[in-house]
């Protein structure tokens, strides 16, 4: 197996747990910030977890008196205390991307995000290298969960620029669904907003997080994607003055509604 060098971000002190009563270990984990559940099933399943000296196996329970280690490092459980869930969203420029670490060193929006004292940043969704747009970031991993989980379908809302000639027919197409490559799939509703000649925008809504789903569909009918920004995740919107490469900060009020989309 290959091993993952290890994060110093990984290193992460977990919460309290709310019951005295054992937790799934990747909720916990995932409610410390460690990393969102489906991130840590995967450290799971990679063997890269373990409880009290032995692999961790996806279901097991634990309590914040158990001994971890993420990667063969400690993740302190007892006596730390969870902190209050934060929400950032972020400006994306085109030609960033969403990862810590890239190969090919390009640069990475977590380069522009501001330190958290306690946890680390878990991004809720990613776009693509030529994708502009909101980004949200939260220190809950179980937040960040719920809103990207298909069961819930929470909706995201592009503006797209396309090239090619649109007929009606073509639009019930896309609001009824096109099979792809890795099944079907569907915008939850779409309007034109403007545009000359063949050049025109609209904006679209999708319920999943599918890998490049929005440009897929307008190719799938032979027109060309010139510009994608998205402009809305579930409640929270791209704020129009916000320039790209710079973040916000969502305020209680934005966080509980966000927290009630994702139905927490």
């Amino acid at each position: 197996m290959k091993k993952t060098p290890i994060d110093k971000n990984d290193l992460v002190s977990a919460p309290k747990s709310k019951s005295k009563g054992p937790e799934r270990i990747q909720k916990l984990l995932a409610q410390a910030g460690v990393g969102s559940r489906r991130q840590v099933e995967k450290w799971i399943e990679e063997g890269a977890i373990h409880v009290n000296g032995g692999v961790a196996k996806l279901g097991d329970k634990i309590t914040v008196r158990d001994e971890v280690r993420l990667k063969g490092r400690p993740v302190k459980l007892e006596g730390k205390i969870q902190v209050e869930t934060e929400v950032l969203i972020y400006h994306k420029p085109a030609g960033e991307i969403v990862s810590k670490r890239d190969p090919e060193g390009r640069p990475s929006v977590f380069k522009r995000l501001p330190r958290l004292k306690t946890g680390r940043w878990i991004s809720v969704g990613r776009l693509d290298l030529n994708t502009q747009g909101l980004l949200v970031f939260t220190n809950d991993g179980e937040l960040a969960n719920q809103l990207m989980h298909p069961s819930h379908q929470v909706e995201r809302e592009y503006a797209v620029r396309v090239m090619g000639i649109v007929t009606k027919e073509m639009v019930e197409k896309l609001v009824n669904g096109i099979e792809l490559e890795d099944g079907k799939a569907r915008f939850e509703d779409i309007h034109e907003s403007g545009g000359e000649g063949i050049n025109r925008w609209f904006h679209v809504v999708v319920a999943e997080g599918r890998n490049r789903v929005v440009r897929r569909l307008w190719e799938s009918l032979g027109c060309k994607v010139s510009r994608l920004i998205r402009v809305r995740y579930g409640s929270v919107f791209l704020p129009p003055g916000l320039p790209t490469g710079q973040h916000q900060f969502l305020d209680k009020k934005e966080v509980k509604e966000l927290k009630r989309v994702a139905s927490l």
